[in-house]
């Protein structure tokens, strides 16, 4: 079990990050909110869940232990893999996780791109004795809204990314109106999953 990695950041990719540790560059599966605070050169410690399959070996990084762990208990529901699970850490945090299963709330859980009606009602029945309650509120987590700075937070993300600064202008001009239509303040990380959309689709 690989508990974690720590060391600078050596590459970053829409949906992944290489992270040296020991001289060696270590690839690991993240959501757009973890990347979003990832910066080339700069020292990070990722909570990392090694997912052992035939033929790969593929380890996902969360921003805190509570990420990880929530990632691993959600595998426990039948039909949710590591790809999944991760989709449902990008959409909600951990916190909004438990609160949407201890509440029965399945329009929560429909949110996630790959749930639908059905499959929603099915994970608040498997996972209502396994996520436990929710903590409250502290901290930063992964998937809660951001207030007001998120066109400085998205555009910081994108040039981490290795996007010039006039595209990663232009790609934050591009999802404004998603933003400000809104309901709250905008999540960074759904912003930025739609921007990289747009930056693809111009290349």
């Amino acid at each position: 079990m690989i508990a974690f990695v720590s060391g600078p950041v050596a590459a970053l990719a829409p949906d992944s990050a290489v992270v040296e540790v020991g001289g060696i560059g270590i690839t690991v599966q993240c959501a757009p909110n973890t990347l979003s605070g990832l910066r080339m050169g700069q020292q990070t410690k990722l909570a990392t869940s090694l997912v052992v399959r035939e033929d790969s070996l593929t380890l996902y990084g969360f921003a805190d232990d509570d990420e990880r762990q929530t990632f691993e208990l959600l595998q426990t529901a039948s039909g949710v893999g590591p790809r999944l699970a991760q989709a449902m850490l990008a959409v909600h945090s951990p916190d909004a996780l438990r609160r949407a299963v201890s509440t029965g709330d399945e329009k929560a859980l429909t949110a996630v791109p790959g749930i639908g009606k059905k499959g929603a009602q099915k994970l608040l029945l498997e996972l209502k004795d396994r996520l436990g309650e929710p903590l409250g509120t502290g901290g930063r987590a992964i998937g809660t809204p951001v207030a007001a700075g998120w066109r400085e937070q998205l555009h910081a993300a994108l040039v981490g990314l290795g996007y010039a600064t006039r595209e990663a202008e232009e790609a934050v001009s591009a999802v404004a109106p998603q933003a400000e239509a809104a309901q709250g303040a905008p999540q960074v990380g759904q912003l930025l999953k739609a921007a990289l959309q747009t930056l693809n689709r111009a290349r």
